[in-house]
């Protein structure tokens, strides 16, 4: 049976992250609120875990988790070379709303799905989610939902969703942007936008020094 934890509440916070971190280190599933839509976890670093995890979602390995990490430093570890552009984009938006495609370190013992020796990494600005990665360290996160339904942004969405697939259910309240990530692939030459969410397209591109239309190939200009 799942139990929901009412994160706003310091006892029943205090409670709910040890919880979840039991429950993490167990390789049971635990859902946890960010700073974009609340997210399914499962220890990075559990294979039967995660594969559980795209099990509750409906989704297949081709569709691999990424992972939220729970500082900068953490990045060090897990990415074959961290790219000056990669440290520009950490600096103006980590902890946030954006997501990095990089090239993973290849001597990582985890299994995502099929990454093709890829990871997405994003560190989150929200003080449940970064507690927990702290306790547990990098968690395989993906959206708390059925894939193919709409993303949970409140704690309720998601229990609606995945029941019991979750034993803890942490609730931080609505989420802060309702929306899902910026993602950015650094894994060519070149940076490009995969998906605009929580961090506009020009914003990175600012960042970045280049044009929101090489960040977007296809995009017709305004």
């Amino acid at each position: 049976m799942s139990i929901v934890y009412d994160c706003r509440n310091t006892d029943s916070r205090e409670a709910g992250i040890a919880a979840a971190t039991n429950s993490l280190k167990a390789g049971r599933l635990v859902v946890v609120p960010t700073d974009t839509l609340y997210g399914l976890a499962a220890n990075a670093f559990d294979g039967e875990a995660v594969t559980a995890l795209l099990r509750a979602k409906g989704r297949g390995r081709d569709m691999p988790v990424p992972v939220l990490v729970g500082s900068w430093n953490t990045i060090d570890g897990l990415v074959f070379t961290v790219r000056p552009q990669a440290r520009e984009l950490i600096r103006a938006f980590w902890p946030g709303g954006l997501s990095l495609v990089v090239q993973q370190a290849p001597s990582l013992a985890w299994d995502l799905g099929d990454t093709r020796g890829t990871v997405m990494l994003r560190m989150p600005l929200h003080p449940v989610a970064l507690e927990l990665l702290r306790e547990v360290g990098p968690l395989a996160v993906s959206s708390a939902n059925i894939s193919g339904h709409a993303p949970a942004a409140t704690v309720e969405q998601a229990r609606d969703q995945l029941g019991g697939a979750a034993s803890v259910y942490l609730d931080g309240g609505p989420a802060q942007h309702a929306v899902a990530s910026t993602i950015v692939d650094l894994t060519a030459d070149e940076p490009r936008i995969l998906r605009e969410g929580a961090v506009a397209a020009a914003d990175i591109a600012e960042v970045l020094g280049v044009t929101v239309e090489s960040l977007l190939p296809g995009r017709v200009p305004e």
